[in-house]
């Protein structure tokens, strides 16, 4: 929860917004400031104070404790002018609120964090618990200095500029080990427990096992993913009581899901209980892995029968590709979640010419693999292979990387053994419909005229279908010097659909610095305008030119008129 306290009339219409904006998120604190403060720090994980930030240091002063279990605070000023990161920036998540509170106030967020400030990923941000002298080396990563990474578990991870070797060392693990002079150990969720237990086994039992096996095994409980068991113990009290006890959620699978799986040491209790003959080996490696320890039972100190078994799994982990659209090419059209991925990624693949559109994006230590045009298989096989050599990738294309661009081919190689993402970005048929007007208010179609990858007969059969069915067309990539019959081609088939008087809008680089767009008519419109950076949209039998916008109602009202 978001504590809001403000103090002056334009606090409170500030703070309202957020209120508004965000009502499943935040408390209004009313009442004496001084005592808003108190109760907001000692009840909320956040709190956005539009007061003076001296005001606020001087009121949480007393309050702090430490920078683990401290809220995040952010103070906005009088005039809304700014956001400011004041306390809790990565733990308390305040760098990222402020942000998100400047986005809904039009304000500019300040972040003062060192990594923050220069691009670096916080290494206690990274999602995994972190262990180990952070500060240390996180100003030896800000001031240039050898660090090192020693992967014992590689893991998709963003970039850090690290090197073969140096004083400083970060290393990703799951054993339990502790972390040495200058070292910060990274704890992947790479381990899962399967769990089986009789009706009514004591939460105790089942958290003492679990541990216990992760103990003894030299495994660290910190990189403790889950427990996994049947679906009929899907509600066992002692299991869900002891994986809240551990921070980590159940999942469960059906027997029959469990039976097929291949274990050492399968029984007939279980297969008579719940018609599966193993739970806790079959649940730990259903998805894979490499079994750490085998089944175990629980001990009772009474001497009674055990009641809970488990069993520890070493997932590998999965690399992830995200495939990320860039928009048309303006910066304010790049969609904040493809920032994100962009910045998220150690690996980025991608065409020369848009790894430049957004080169400074990224954080330092990226790796950036990029070609020309015409190798969209090869990018396409380089980003899945990356991704399945662990890395965290991200394979940019144009618009949106799922319409003619780079989704396609890099599906077509990736199988079930890596994450795949997808990130939409704003095509080129959506950003030259805004600066024509409204084209594509009814049904339309995309169709490209290349036939590089698809036969003319093809094409020209699906243009002939668009314009028998009367719908608005976009062609992309409508015309090259290599290329210079497909367009007039096209046009030509529409045209014995539709009147000489059709609007057809032409944009090219739609929302760049060099935009040009022009409203013309079906027998009006000169090919040799068109390129390839060119989108040309040609309206139905209803769309019509109104005050020099290109407008396709909804219905067909207008149909017939003139």
């Amino acid at each position: 929860m978001i504590g809001l306290i403000s103090a002056t009339a334009a606090g409170a219409a500030a703070r309202d917004r957020l209120a508004a904006a965000w009502p499943d998120r935040t408390r209004v604190y009313d009442g004496p400031v001084a005592d808003a403060v108190r109760a907001a720090f000692a009840e909320c994980e956040q709190l956005v104070c539009f007061l003076a930030t001296g005001a606020v240091v001087r009121l949480i002063a007393p309050l702090l404790g430490d920078k683990v279990s401290d809220p995040g605070v952010v103070c906005v000023d009088e005039g809304g002018r700014f956001a400011v990161s004041l306390v809790g920036g990565h733990a308390g998540g305040a760098n990222e609120l402020a942000g998100e509170v400047a986005g809904l106030l039009g304000a500019r967020p300040v972040v003062t964090t060192a990594t923050d400030s220069v691009g670096l990923p916080g290494l206690d941000t990274l999602g995994f618990p972190v262990e180990g002298d952070v500060a240390a080396v996180s100003r030896a990563l800000l001031d240039g200095e050898p660090v090192a990474l020693e992967a014992e578990l590689p893991w998709p991870l963003p970039p850090l500029p690290v090197a073969d070797q140096g004083s400083y060392t970060i290393r990703s693990t799951d054993r339990a080990v502790e972390p040495a002079g200058h070292e910060v150990l990274l704890r992947p969720p790479s381990l899962v427990v399967g769990v089986g237990a009789s009706r009514g086994a004591p939460a105790d039992e089942v958290h003492d096992l679990v541990t216990g096996a992760l103990r003894e095994a030299g495994l660290s409980v910190k990189s403790l993913a889950e427990l996994a068991t049947v679906d009929a113990k899907a509600e066992e009290p002692g299991i869900l009581q002891a994986a809240r006890r551990l921070g980590v959620p159940v999942v469960t699978y059906s027997a029959e899901e469990l039976a097929r799986v291949d274990v050492p040491n399968p029984s007939g209790a279980p297969l008579a209980a719940v018609g599966t003959p193993s739970v806790a080996e079959a649940a730990a490696l259903v998805r894979g892995g490499e079994l750490l320890v085998p089944k175990r039972k629980s001990e009772r100190a009474d001497g009674r029968p055990a009641m809970a078994t488990c069993a520890v799994v070493r997932r590998p982990g999965r690399g992830r590709l995200a495939v990320v659209g860039l928009g048309p090419g303006a910066r304010d059209l790049l969609t904040p979640r493809a920032r994100e991925e962009l910045r998220r990624a150690s690996v980025l693949v991608g065409l020369d010419q848009y790894v430049d559109q957004i080169r400074d994006l990224l954080r330092p230590g990226t790796r950036v693999l990029e070609s020309g045009l015409g190798a969209e298989e090869e990018r396409a096989r380089t980003a899945v292979a990356e991704a399945r050599r662990g890395q965290a990738v991200a394979l940019i294309g144009s618009g949106d990387a799922g319409v003619y661009a780079m989704a396609s081919p890099a599906l077509a190689e990736a199988s079930d053994d890596i994450d795949v993402v997808g990130v939409p970005g704003v095509t080129a048929a959506l950003a030259a419909g805004a600066i024509l007007g409204a084209p594509l208010g009814h049904d339309h179609v995309s169709i490209s005229l290349s036939d590089l990858h698809t036969p003319w007969e093809v094409i020209e059969r699906r243009v002939r279908a668009a314009a028998e069915a009367d719908l608005v067309v976009t062609f992309y990539n409508p015309r090259s010097r290599g290329r210079d019959w497909q367009l007039p081609k096209a046009l030509a088939i529409l045209a014995g659909h539709r009147e000489p008087s059709t609007p057809v809008g032409v944009v090219r680089n739609a929302s760049r610095a060099d935009e040009s767009s022009r409203l013309t008519t079906l027998s009006a419109l000169d090919p040799a305008i068109v390129d390839m950076m060119t989108v040309v949209t040609v309206g139905n039998t209803a769309t019509r030119e109104i005050a020099g916008r290109m407008v396709t109602p909804r219905g067909y009202r207008w149909q017939g008129e003139s």
